[in-house]
């Protein structure tokens, strides 16, 4: 396991205000943000949404790309088996491949489900879902709809509606599915 170097947003978007010039309390009356949260922010002591935080880089000149690029190399690159952290019940075992991921923008996870056996249903929320079928096969259900995928098959769906997988196969199927933002 590579050494774990922690990404610090809160003092990259201290250093960001600071070169525009602006006191906290400044960017927070642009952003329509309390001052408080903006300290917050700087002290990573709270994560902005995805949305917040494009909207505070607009207001200091920068983009997603150009504020992440910087943390390109500092970042794990690779992660193994040792790196994963799983969750496991009597039929659905749930495996984070990207532990870290909950700070990023999404967060993909292998789940394998046991005959018969179907994920809890994600209630409706904001976002977009992925997903390939490693092995087997699985019934997706987004809302009102339902349809089969088999090994070797995706999906794709936006989160707005309730939705789960259940395993149709005799035996275990296994699906790579990312959620963006994380929400698993």
């Amino acid at each position: 396991m590579q050494e774990n170097n922690e990404i610090s947003i809160g003092s990259k978007l201290r250093d960001l205000r600071l070169k525009n010039g602006l006191t906290q309390e400044e960017l927070a009356d642009r952003a329509e943000l309390s001052k408080g949260f903006i300290s917050q922010l700087e002290n990573d002591v709270t994560s902005p949404s995805i949305a917040t935080l494009i909207d505070i880089l607009t207001l200091l000149g920068s983009s997603l790309s150009e504020f992440f690029s910087g943390f390109d190399d500092k970042a794990q690159l690779v992660f193994t088996p040792e790196d994963y952290f799983e969750k496991q019940t009597d039929e659905v075992t749930v495996k984070w491949i990207v532990p870290t991921a909950q700070k990023n923008a999404m967060e993909p996870i292998i789940t394998e489900l046991e005959a018969g056996a179907a994920t809890d249903a994600d209630i409706p929320h904001e976002g977009e879902e992925f997903g390939y079928v490693l092995q087997g096969k699985i019934r997706v259900v987004v809302g009102d709809r339902s349809e089969v995928a088999c090994a070797g098959d995706s999906f794709y769906f936006s989160s707005d509606k309730r939705h789960y997988i259940e395993n149709e196969a005799d035996g275990v199927s296994k699906v790579l599915w990312v959620s963006c933002p994380p929400t698993f």
